[in-house]
């Protein structure tokens, strides 16, 4: 090797050091995350060797596209810079930093020293000012930006003929900065490696899900329910004002080995079944369950939820039954126990004899890919674009790299929500890997601390960037300890923080009718909707559907409250008060949320409201948005009571000075 080899491509090498960038997920390895419009703000440090003056820009573009576009990037303090984007559309894009020597601007700079010094003879330099200003010309003609280069040309000229006390103030007359700004000399250009994006839509990070069995429509406890009979519960969750209403499997449910009431493990002949244990004489992944309908039922139910401004998000659970089509087709695709038996799914000490896991190792697994993405293109193409994904964790991360960037090749606007309650690595990397967004910790997270650690760490650290929280304070799995036996109040409290500390959230239903009988010692329902239908009382008294219909619209109206990272919590000495505040970056009003942790009591205490700047005695208004009443409030430190029996929160918008 000879030492020319080891000189830097170009004719002197980079003229600039570009470091550190942020956001960069794992050095370039996943895309930040955003949604159409949503604001991505990139920094890096930017500087150059001597003393002359560095520009920069970030260019973006849809991945593989041949053109760029540019956008601002300006230094901040000391040598880092920073700027933002903006993505129009949902699909993978690239973006990168790129940065040159000012000429120009490093020019301005020194002719100012030289005039303040005094010297006389500054012939030479104006002539070095003019050649610049004509190279910006020919690279703005170069372009075919005419006009453009006919002002350069001429401004090179008037300098030429200009006095020295009157050049710089020439050169910055405008348009002409806007123009030598706009047709710089890039021949030392420094270029990023590329970065990436995948830009999602607003319902990615914006979105309230309901979740219901349609087995259960009639909710007599026993009637079994089709896709047409499911029009009211679109009606309800609708009037509630939820966005996303989310199916547990449709599929056909196996018999062998079916449970029964309670998960027992014998099933009556009227028993019903768990719908994950997926497959059967009616087929497997690809067809729908027989009591409920056809898939032009399903197709017709999708249809009547976006005519009620719902979308339908199904559940994508890589289950089979002993009956699905697979295990006589490919029975290879299973897990082998050594006496040549498949292996039931487990998770020890249970044992889930009702349904065989795949094996995503298996020397065929190829083939099983692929053929478990043409599940999702096939319901992609009869009109849904949500999927709960069921248990991700405990399937490669690979393949679902693999599965989501083929599925948003044809269908871009496909998200898709992780139920990975696991550990926290492995719930971040499906983030990465591609999932919209996850279900959480929140369902655990109760007391006033916990609550502020976790809505920290995920909206304030780097997490932000690849990871998208889903509030739910239950599911058909989890009644959490919390919620057992507990009043409805209760309930209010958690639909409250779920509501309004992160911008997506859901529910399972008979939630709103505050359904807390749990199974001890699990954190299970009682006569879970599982395996049976179950009779509930739409017009029972206690329920709170009305408080939950309020949360959700007053979310549609305050944009603070579908923004992600905007919150802040304030100082309240009660430890049963939690207080934040929901800031909207561009347009809204700012919001103070007031929450009462304990469902029993009346809770007092001071709240500080630091952040915003109040000078003491400084008089606001607050109006609360559940209630609609208003209070007079002065200074950065004010009083606040809730007393459960009355109300368990505030939610204020503030008009502030």
């Amino acid at each position: 090797m000879s030492l020319s080899d080891l000189l830097p491509e170009g004719p002197t090498g980079p003229s600039a050091q570009i470091l550190n960038p942020y956001p960069w997920i794992d050095g370039g390895r996943y895309p930040v995350k955003r949604t159409v419009g949503e604001k991505l703000e990139v920094y890096a440090d930017v500087f150059r060797d001597g003393h002359d003056l560095v520009a920069a820009a970030l260019c973006y573009r849809p991945a593989g596209d041949s053109q760029w576009r540019e956008s601002d990037f300006r230094p901040l303090e000391q040598d880092r810079w920073g700027g933002q984007l903006r993505f129009p559309e949902v699909g993978a894009w690239e973006y990168t930093i790129v940065a040159w020597p000012d000429d120009i601007g490093t020019w301005l700079r020194d002719f100012q020293k030289k005039l303040d010094a005094g010297l006389a003879d500054l012939s030479v330099e104006i002539e070095e000012g003019a050649l610049l200003l004509e190279t910006s010309a020919r690279l703005a003609s170069q372009v075919g930006h005419s006009p453009a280069a006919e002002q350069l040309a001429t401004a090179a000229q008037a300098l030429r003929l200009s006095a020295p006390a009157e050049s710089r103030e020439l050169i910055l007359a405008e348009p002409l900065p806007s123009l030598w700004k706009r047709y710089p000399d890039r021949r030392l250009a420094t270029f990023h490696p590329i970065m990436r994006a995948y830009v999602e839509s607003e319902r990615a990070r914006f979105s309230a899900w309901y979740e219901f069995f349609p087995r259960n429509a009639h909710h007599d406890g026993q009637t079994h329910g089709t896709f047409r009979d499911c029009l009211p519960m679109l009606d309800h969750a609708a009037r509630l004002g939820f966005d996303v209403v989310y199916l547990p499997p449709i599929h056909p449910i196996g018999q062998t080995n079916r449970k029964g009431k309670n998960n027992t493990k014998t099933a009556e002949p009227d028993d019903v079944g768990s719908p994950w244990a997926i497959g059967g004489p009616a087929g497997g992944h690809y067809e729908v369950e027989p009591a409920l309908g056809s898939v032009d039922d399903f197709v017709w139910l999708v249809q009547q939820a976006k005519a009620r401004g719902l979308e339908i998000a199904l559940d994508y659970a890589l289950n089979c039954s002993p009956d699905h089509p697979y295990v006589t087709q490919h029975p290879d695709w299973f897990q082998q126990r050594p006496d040549g038996s498949i292996k039931f799914a487990e998770n020890p000490p249970k044992k889930y004899e009702d349904i065989y896991p795949l094996n995503f190792h298996c020397a065929d697994w190829k083939n099983l890919w692929q053929e478990l993405t043409r599940i999702v293109l096939c319901w992609c193409e009869r009109g849904v674009r949500l999927y709960r994904v069921d248990n991700p964790h405990t399937k490669p991360v690979a393949f679902w790299e693999y599965l989501i960037a083929t599925v948003r090749r044809r269908f871009p606007d496909t998200l898709f929500l992780s139920e990975a309650f696991t550990q926290p690595r492995m719930m971040q990397v499906l983030g990465k890997a591609g999932f919209s967004q996850s279900y959480t910790y929140f369902t655990w997270r109760t007391s006033k601390q916990e609550l502020i650690d976790y809505v920290n760490e995920l909206t304030q650290g780097p997490m932000k960037d690849f990871y998208r929280a889903n509030f739910w304070p239950n599911t058909p799995d989890i009644l959490a300890y919390e919620l057992w036996n507990a009043p409805r109040e209760k309930f209010m409290i958690r639909a409250f923080l779920a509501a309004t500390l992160s911008p997506s959230w859901g529910i399972y239903s008979g939630f709103e009718l505050c359904e807390n009988q749990p199974l001890p010692p699990k954190e299970e329902y009682l006569h879970s909707e599982k395996y049976q239908l179950v009779a509930r009382d739409w017009e029972e008294p206690g329920h709170i559907g009305d408080f939950i219909q309020r949360l959700n619209q007053i979310r549609r109206r305050q944009p603070a409250l579908q923004e992600y990272t905007n919150v802040g919590f304030c100082r309240v000495a009660n430890d049963q008060l939690l207080a934040y505040t929901r800031m909207a970056s561009e347009t809204g009003s700012p919001l103070l949320l007031i929450v009462n942790l304990d469902p029993e009591r009346k809770q007092e205490g001071t709240v500080h409201l630091e952040s915003l700047g109040l000078a003491p005695g400084q008089r606001f208004t607050v109006r609360d948005l559940l209630t609609g009443k208003h209070y007079s409030w002065s200074g950065p430190e004010n009083y606040v009571a809730l007393d459960p029996e009355k109300a368990v929160a505030h939610l204020f918008e503030l008009s502030l000075p």
